[in-house]
């Protein structure tokens, strides 16, 4: 079978089926899951979309569905205690707890059972296929896969991304490098599959993904197949102006503000491949803004500052602890970089919290990257 009837085959025996994306987010995971979501639901099909510590940002509030993604999960175990009675059944059963234990009391029909005759196993983790979009490893996904690893190893995966380094963890591994986003993948899926499932809704849902992840078609590998799907996107009913209107259109005039000290600020080194910032409380306060908003920032530089490689910013808005955001585009590792500073997050982005004023966490910082940029590969 082709990795789509693969796909469609699990989809179809599931009873229940989790859609989760990586920690630090893009706009492509987070469509490509709401827009799975939805078809899976018109198939009949339970499906809940999860992520760690997830919180829908104002760019794609208008997104249907997004007010219901869990920022965990919740396993329903149940434990199994299971007693062979091919010798002989079971009479009567009864329980008592003592001393802090619960002893089941099991009387045979005849003869006796053995420990042998017992068994004991967990089940019922309440989902029974996980499928994971637009991210590269299991680790990326945070605490959803750290706080439930068994039930990650004990429950198929279906792996669907276009990043050329995903690490191809699923027991079904749909990843296409060419594809300008993964939200282009989901739609074509979708398509072969029923393309009368696809509404209105779920078409402005991917075209969002495609038009985030390429920054409106400014960056990403642009293919006539991207295109293509575009233009089937809006003929399906996706709403264009409203996705631009959103992404592109909606700044908060504080957030403006904020933008400007970030550039106000920029620095760089290594001829540009490394660019940073620094914003104090005094920004936050005289922008009356917050982080929010942020990651746009580092969009618009990746767009217009190509040369650059790793992109920091480092924000202190309390004077004894600096909060360092990494990002990094061109196959460079973001964890690797900033490892030794408990660095938690993705290979693109990770942050780290140093208990340091900004002053001396700045210096530290980009020496240490720089260090590291020597042992790259060129």
């Amino acid at each position: 079978m082709t990795d789509d009837q693969q796909i469609f085959e699990q989809i179809e025996k599931a009873k229940s089926i989790l859609i989760t994306f990586k920690r630090d987010f893009s706009g492509d995971s987070l469509t490509s899951a709401l827009a799975l979501q939805s078809f899976i639901k018109k198939m009949g099909k339970e499906a809940k979309v999860a992520a760690d510590n997830f919180k829908a940002t104002s760019s794609f509030s208008f997104l249907p569905g997004i007010a219901d993604i869990k920022p965990e999960i919740k396993m329903g175990k149940k434990f199994i205690i299971s007693l062979d009675t091919s010798q002989t059944a079971a009479k009567e059963i009864s329980y008592q707890v003592k001393n802090n234990r619960l002893e089941f009391i099991i009387t045979p029909q005849e003869g006796k059972f053995s420990q042998e005759n017992i068994s004991s196993k967990t089940t019922g983790y309440g989902y029974d296929l996980i499928i994971a979009v637009s991210t590269l490893d299991l680790e990326s996904l945070g605490n959803i896969y750290h706080k439930n690893t068994e039930f990650f190893f004990d429950t198929p995966i279906i792996n669907i991304d276009h990043h050329p380094r995903n690490e191809k963890y699923g027991q079904i591994n749909k990843i296409k490098i060419t594809a300008i986003a993964t939200t282009e993948i989901i739609f074509e899926l979708l398509k072969n599959y029923s393309i009368d499932l696809i509404d209105k809704q779920m078409a402005t849902c991917l075209l969002t993904g495609i038009f985030s992840e390429s920054r409106s078609f400014k960056v990403g590998s642009l293919t006539p197949n991207s295109l293509l799907v575009a233009s089937q996107l809006i003929t399906a009913g996706a709403d264009k102006d409203l996705i631009v209107r959103h992404l592109y259109q909606s700044r908060n005039f504080n957030m403006l503000k904020l933008w400007g000290r970030v550039l106000a600020k920029l620095k760089n080194d290594l001829n540009g491949r490394i660019i940073w910032s620094c914003l104090n409380h005094v920004d936050f306060e005289k922008t009356s803004s917050g982080t929010e908003g942020l990651e746009d920032v580092i969009e618009e530089l990746i767009i217009n500052v190509p040369e650059a490689e790793i992109i920091i910013l480092f924000i202190n808005d309390h004077s004894d602890k600096t909060e360092i955001k990494v990002y990094t585009v061109r196959n460079i590792d973001s964890l690797f970089l900033i490892k030794e500073f408990g660095a938690e997050g993705s290979k693109n982005a990770a942050t780290a919290v140093l208990n340091k004023p900004l002053e001396g966490t700045e210096e530290i910082i980009i020496s240490h990257i720089k260090e590291k940029m020597k042992k790259l590969p060129l």
